[in-house]
């Protein structure tokens, strides 16, 4: 098995400066890339240690280079379990590019709207998640090397960024609503029963993935702002289907704003 170490050093040999700052980009949104100054763009199946990203409206490829002068690594789609990874793997580069030297974590993803205050097109800070996948990253040997298993998820998203967030957010004009995301395994969109149970749960949001790389987040000491684009109402709260391709139209409409928002907010963190 690859080593943290090896993937570590393989990112920090093709990047100028090591990156301080990570963003993962969700489905539709992987025109954000276009917000920094790229470096260098390596395929995932070139990196020792990650797998591929099969998903419509992943790219797959990290980015190097920087935002604003910032140095940042950009993940350009990601790695879900409905892909048949396990949750170690979908988690890994986050502790790769944690042993690379990234202090911060920015977490995108499309999401269902769960609270009918919602709009597709808006976009949620996370607070906090309901993890509904039924398993944790922190189960490989590789993590043990990043300390102890029993890790404390009360602040997983980090209350500092939320605020710094919120307050570019109300200067630039942006609304961003604040809420709880839920993951569900998928690949399956969710049935109405469920979304009703989330909503009892206190689920203002529901998707496929961000809570492995959350999970793995805390467990390295990472400061962590997750944002949701929300892409379609949740099922059963409009009488009509969901499709992928809604899910991807609506993150390619709202490319712009989100783009905007991370371009002022990430020299601010």
């Amino acid at each position: 098995m690859t080593s943290l170490e090896t993937t570590a050093a393989f990112i920090l040999s093709k990047a100028k400066q090591p990156p301080k700052v990570a963003v993962v980009l969700g489905s539709g949104l992987g025109n954000l890339s276009s917000m920094m100054r790229v470096d260098c763009e390596i395929p995932y199946t070139e990196i020792p240690g990650f797998v591929s990203s099969t998903a419509v409206g992943h790219a797959g490829k990290l980015l190097l280079g920087d935002v604003s002068g910032i140095p940042c690594a950009v993940m350009s789609g990601r790695f879900h379990l409905y892909e048949g990874y396990s949750a170690a793997q979908v988690a890994y580069p986050i502790y790769a590019l944690a042993k690379a030297g990234v202090e911060k974590l920015i977490l995108t993803n499309a999401a269902g709207a769960v609270n009918t205050q919602f709009a597709p097109g808006d976009l949620m800070l996370i607070e906090d998640h309901i993890n509904l996948m039924g398993v944790s990253p922190i189960v490989d040997e590789y993590c043990q090397q990043m300390g102890i298993r029993f890790v404390d998820m009360s602040k997983a998203y980090t209350p500092a960024l939320l605020q710094k967030a919120a307050q570019v957010g109300r200067e630039m004009g942006i609304l961003l609503r604040r809420g709880v995301y839920t993951m569900f395994l998928g690949p399956q969109f969710e049935t109405p029963a469920e979304i009703r149970m989330v909503r009892l749960l206190g689920g203002d949001a529901v998707g496929m993935s961000t809570v492995p790389e959350t999970i793995a987040a805390s467990h390295c000491r990472l400061q962590v702002l997750g944002i949701s684009c929300m892409t379609n109402m949740a099922a059963g709260i409009l009488d009509q289907s969901i499709t992928h391709e809604e899910v991807l139209e609506t993150g390619k409409r709202v490319e712009d704003k989100m783009m905007k928002l991370l371009h002022t907010l990430i020299p601010l963190l």
